[in-house]
C-alpha cells in the first residue's frame, strides 16, 4: 500500500506501522475499531459518515473504560490526513485504538494505568463479498454458534474481542461452501451476521432486527432507514426468526464493507424466486446515490477531501 499510517499522533509509512508483541490489546482483544468506506466521487473522496462512525469509536472506547487522548475533531482530521495520503486503491479507513504495552512490561488481565494507542490506516477492500455474491445473492447458513447476548457483552460498542464470535461462525460458513453466516441469539431469535445487519422484506414494508437482539447499531443499517422512510417504504424493527427468512420476499445484509448485499439462500432454501428483489435494488441504487454526494437530502452524510 502507498500513503502512511497514523499512529499516535504522526504519520509513518506502512512497513514501519508495528505495535509490540507485549500489548495488552494483542493478548485480550482490549481495542476497538470503526470500517469505514472511502467513495471516490467527481468532487473528491468522499469519507462516507466520518463524524458517525468516530463518535461510535470514542462510545466504544468508553465501554471499556479506555481514553483516547484525542478529540473527536483531532480524530476526524487525522482520517483526513490518511486518506490523503492514500493511494488510489485506498477506499476503506481503519481507526483502530487499543490499550499498550504495561510500563513494567507486565502481562495481565488489568488495564488500569495502560495507555492508550490510536492507528489510523487506509487499505483497499473493494467489494466485500465478491462480485458474484453482489450480482447473484449471497448463499448464507445459520450458524452453530450462538451470538453474544447483552449482558454478556456491550454489543452496541465495536470492541475487537467482541469478534472472535464472528470469525468462528465465518469459517462454518466459508467451510461449507457458502459466503456469509447468521447468528441468532440465545432466544432463538436473528441476531445479525458475522459483520452485517439483517433486513428482510415481507408484503412491502420492511423489517430488521432491534438493538434488544443482540446487534451493532450499525450506521449502514440506519441509512437504509432513513432512506426507506424518505421514499415511502414502512420499516419495522422487530424479533425475527429464522423461518420468517426462510418465507420473505426478500432478505439483504447491510454493513460498511458489506454495503448493500442480496441474500440468495439460507440454509438451502432459495428467497423467493432466488433474483435480487426490487425493494433490495431500489435502496440500494438509493444508498450508492447518497454515498457518492449525489443526493442532496443526505448531504450531511458527505465528508470531501
Amino acid at each position: 500500500m502507498k500513503g502512511k499510517v497514523w499512529m499516535d499522533g504522526r504519520m509513518v509509512d506502512f512497513e514501519d506501522a508495528k505495535v509490540h508483541v507485549l500489548a495488552h490489546g494483542l493478548h485480550y482483544g482490549t481495542g476497538v475499531f470503526e470500517g469505514i468506506r472511502v467513495y471516490h466521487t467527481p468532487k473528491g473522496r468522499n469519507i462516507f459518515r466520518l463524524r458517525d462512525h468516530m463518535v461510535r469509536f470514542l462510545n466504544s472506547a468508553k465501554v471499556l473504560q479506555m481514553d483516547v487522548p484525542y478529540s473527536l475533531d483531532e480524530l476526524c482530521e487525522a482520517c483526513r490526513e490518511v486518506v490523503r495520503s492514500a493511494g488510489p486503491e485506498g477506499d476503506y479507513l481503519r481507526p483502530l485504538a487499543f490499550y499498550g504495552v504495561h510500563p513494567e512490561w507486565k502481562i495481565g488481565l488489568n488495564p488500569s494505568g495502560l495507555g492508550t494507542n490510536v492507528s489510523i490506516m487506509c487499505t483497499h477492500m473493494g467489494v466485500y463479498m465478491g462480485e458474484d455474491q453482489v450480482e447473484q445473492g449471497a448463499a448464507i447458513i445459520t450458524s452453530s454458534w450462538e451470538k453474544y447476548s447483552n449482558r454478556a457483552a456491550a454489543l452496541n460498542a465495536k470492541v475487537c474481542g467482541h469478534y472472535v464470535n464472528s470469525v468462528i461462525a465465518k469459517l462454518e460458513a466459508i467451510q461449507r461452501g457458502c459466503d456469509e453466516a447468521l447468528l441468532l441469539n440465545g432466544n432463538g431469535s436473528v441476531a445479525e451476521g458475522t459483520g452485517e445487519n439483517v433486513f428482510m422484506v415481507k408484503n412491502g414494508r420492511l423489517y430488521t432486527p432491534p438493538v434488544s437482539a443482540g446487534i451493532l447499531e450499525g450506521i449502514t443499517r440506519d441509512c437504509v432507514m432513513t432512506i426507506a422512510q424518505d421514499i415511502g417504504i414502512e420499516v419495522t424493527e422487530k424479533d425475527l426468526t429464522r423461518s420468517e427468512l426462510f418465507m420473505a420476499d426478500e432478505v439483504f445484509l447491510t454493513g460498511t464493507a458489506a454495503e448493500i448485499s442480496p441474500v440468495r439462500s439460507i440454509d438451502d432454501r432459495i428467497i423467493a424466486n432466488g433474483a435480487t428483489g426490487p425493494m433490495t435494488q431500489r435502496l440500494g441504487e438509493a444508498f450508492h446515490r447518497a454515498a457518492m454526494g449525489e443526493d442532496p437530502r443526505y448531504k450531511d452524510w458527505s465528508d470531501l477531501v
